[in-house]
């Protein structure tokens, strides 16, 4: 029997010590990323004076104490977060094919390297972690899906970085889903024009990650006092997947997807559980604010997301087992989030068959396989 095909669309690397003093020019060194251990004696990562990661934190997986408490240094975490080698091995155990790759220490959305004053600095990390990138996968480009991050806060160094990625081979743009809560413009507002322009003619969709806008101020220690961890890392977690599901309704009435009808666009680690009533609701909210209700563009909002958005889920039973009806099946991806604190392991093949039981043979062949084949060019093995 041909095993089935999976696409992960949604795991992260736990970035190595020497990722930017290895990287970057030696005016730099000292001022890029630092990998330090703090007096408590966990390995953190600091740039500038700021703490910007914590590395156990994002490396849970396996884990045998619950999050906030992970490896306290990168020896400790599992070698496939940060070793190529180790991830691919991982892989074959799962049965999944490829994984798409994301970031941790400089943000969800790259804003981390925003505390800096410094446009070349800035610059400099951002085209260290591409390159990085790129190394990791030469192990098997095949399988690893390299998305690269984004300079957003200089529209030209962004589109210059877009070209100059789409050449290394990366297959995909890292960008925040809320520009204007660092100060920039709206999604909507011609001041982007030139990155989706870029990212169109390079065929790069475009990735909005949980976490990559504004970041959380929920998981905090008067909240914990108030009502203990595990309330407050539930209460954060969904704020921030619904926090995207606010990102895509800008998204569909910014003006973007019409103007940009080549453009793919995709939700990372939201879930698909919100995307009917997030449809539904922008559609009639739209349509009601608008005297002869009409759109003011030739599709709803609701069908520009069947046209050019995607979602990913991984954890979700009800929405993959119930609601495929009314979420457009074309435009599901699904991930295992590895290794963070909420992805799945020792259960992936369990949590897929759980999700899609109610699924035909090429529902689910489309939401393991073939959307993300499409969007990445992913070739078959």
């Amino acid at each position: 029997m041909t095993p089935e095909l999976v696409i992960d669309a949604d795991t992260h690397v736990t970035e190595p010590a020497d990722l930017w003093s290895s990287r970057a020019p030696k005016k730099y060194l000292d001022q890029v990323p630092q990998l330090v251990r703090d007096k408590s004696g966990r390995d953190i990562w600091l740039f500038g004076d700021k703490t910007v990661s914590v590395v156990g934190m994002t490396a849970t997986a396996g884990w045998p104490r619950p999050f906030p408490d992970g490896p306290p240094t990168l020896d400790e975490c599992p070698p496939a977060a940060y070793d190529a080698a180790a991830r691919i091995a991982h892989m074959d155990d799962l049965g999944v094919w490829a994984q798409v790759l994301y970031p941790n220490v400089a943000g969800f959305g790259n804003q981390h390297f925003l505390s800096s004053d410094d446009e070349e600095l800035k610059l400099v990390c951002v085209r260290a972690y591409n390159d990085f990138l790129r190394d990791f996968a030469s192990i098997d480009d095949r399988r690893f899906v390299t998305i690269m991050a984004t300079p957003f806060w200089d529209v030209d160094a962004a589109v210059a970085e877009i070209e100059r990625c789409a050449s290394a081979g990366h297959r995909g743009v890292l960008f925040t889903g809320e520009p204007q809560r660092f100060g920039f413009p709206f999604l909507g507002e011609a001041h982007w024009d030139p990155i989706w322009s870029a990212a169109q003619a390079a065929q790069l969709p475009i990735h909005f990650h949980i976490g990559g806008g504004d970041p959380s101020t929920s998981f905090t220690p008067e909240r914990m006092r108030a009502h203990g961890t595990a309330a407050t890392y539930a209460y954060t977690a969904t704020e921030l997947f619904l926090k995207n599901g606010l990102q895509v309704a800008d998204l569909l009435t910014s003006g973007v997807l019409p103007r940009f009808p080549d453009l793919k666009f995709v939700s990372v680690e939201s879930g698909i559980g919100w995307v009917p009533f997030v449809l539904e609701a922008a559609d009639y909210a739209y349509l009601e604010g608008r005297p002869d209700r009409t759109s003011e563009w030739e599709l709803l909002p609701s069908e520009y997301f069947a046209r050019q958005v995607y979602a990913c889920y991984w954890f979700e039973t009800v929405a993959p087992k119930r609601l495929l009806a009314e979420i457009p099946n074309d435009r599901i991806l699904f991930e295992t989030d590895y290794p963070h604190p909420t992805c799945l392991f020792g259960n992936v093949r369990e949590q897929i068959d759980i999700g899609l039981a109610n699924a035909t043979a090429e529902q689910r062949h489309k939401i393991l396989w073939a959307n993300a084949a499409e969007l990445y060019n992913i070739a078959t093995p």
